[in-house]
């Protein structure tokens, strides 16, 4: 065999890279190039595109009860009844005779909102609490820091359990906002620590030196060095919004008229789905949402593949 290597300054062999490796470390520099980034992203964007060209293609007012017979199986299945599923249907219904289709085009986009818009909120208590805790430092950090502790320790699901069985009903909004409230401790904590090893460095000091304002030194010359923790920490925080909610909704909390996959799957709880082996109106759900938790953590893997160098392999 050949011997692709050439000698370095010390005159040690060194093996050439290959054009394959050479292809992947491409791939790895250019995030959009990235197979777990692209694959994550693909499984999100088609559930965002069911939410949006389901309602197109299929009519959304079959989530309304006695849209059809009830329990009736997918296509080419037959119930304990004896019906056998048809294309009005294709995914069948559940005891309600609303489309289960049709519910999944309008919960899906639905938790997925609840999951984004709670993180972004979140994000943004975290980034502004974050930045003024390691950049200001002094009472300001120990009373945000001891804060973010204390938050930590409170199981956010209980007392959010507490809050909706006494307010009952509330908005898909309302609910991002509650959860949005438990989720800031962690993007905090993050962005002080990043902050407190960047704060030192030497362009920040020559920043300081240059006379920048403190904002400037923040989000001009700090911010773009933290956008892959920011990502990371945004994905992390939709994955705990979404279990926190399905988890509220599986409870039979949140809301009680606006089709989730959660509110699905605890509609089929507690009408004695799984006993009656009508496996469809909560198992489809349930392997959607699966399908969800896969593209962000699909996405999370990217990305920490393409900001850490240490996880690209030849």
């Amino acid at each position: 065999m050949a011997d692709h290597s050439t000698p370095n300054a010390a005159g040690a062999q060194t093996p050439d890279l290959t054009a394959r490796q050479i292809r992947r470390m491409k791939r790895f520099d250019n995030p959009w190039r990235n197979p777990k980034l692209i694959w994550g992203a693909g499984l999100l964007l088609g559930i965002v595109a069911m939410g949006i060209l389901g309602r197109i293609f299929w009519d959304p007012d079959l989530v309304f009860t006695g849209s059809g017979l009830t329990r009736q199986p997918p296509v080419g299945l037959e119930n304990l009844r004896g019906q056998i599923g048809t294309w009005a249907h294709p995914l069948g219904t559940d005891g309600a005779g609303r489309d289960v289709l049709a519910l999944l085009i309008i919960g899906a986009p639905n938790s997925l909102f609840v999951g984004v818009l709670a993180s972004l909120i979140g994000m943004s208590i975290g980034i502004f609490l974050g930045f003024s805790a390691g950049f200001i430092r002094g009472r300001v950090d120990d009373v945000i820091r001891v804060l973010s502790d204390v938050m930590i320790t409170i199981p956010p699901l209980l007392i959010l359990v507490v809050f909706q069985a006494a307010y009952g009903d509330i908005s898909l909004t309302m609910m991002a906002i509650l959860i949005a409230c438990f989720v800031w401790q962690s993007p905090t904590r993050l962005i002080r620590a990043q902050v407190l090893s960047m704060r030192e460095s030497g362009y920040v000091q020559m920043a300081r030196l240059s006379g920048a304002s403190t904002m400037h030194i923040m989000f001009r010359e700090m911010m773009p060095n933290l956008v892959p923790y920011l990502f990371g920490s945004f994905i992390a925080n939709v994955t705990t919004s979404i279990v926190t909610a399905v988890g509220l909704e599986v409870l039979g909390l949140g809301p009680q008229r606006i089709p989730t996959l959660g509110r699905t799957i605890y509609e089929a709880i507690n009408s004695g789905a799984l006993i009656q082996n009508l496996y469809w109106w909560w198992g489809i759900p349930t392997i959607l949402l699966a399908l969800m938790f896969i593209g962000l953590l699909l996405i999370n893997l990217g990305l920490d593949e393409v900001s850490n160098p240490r996880l690209r392999k030849l």
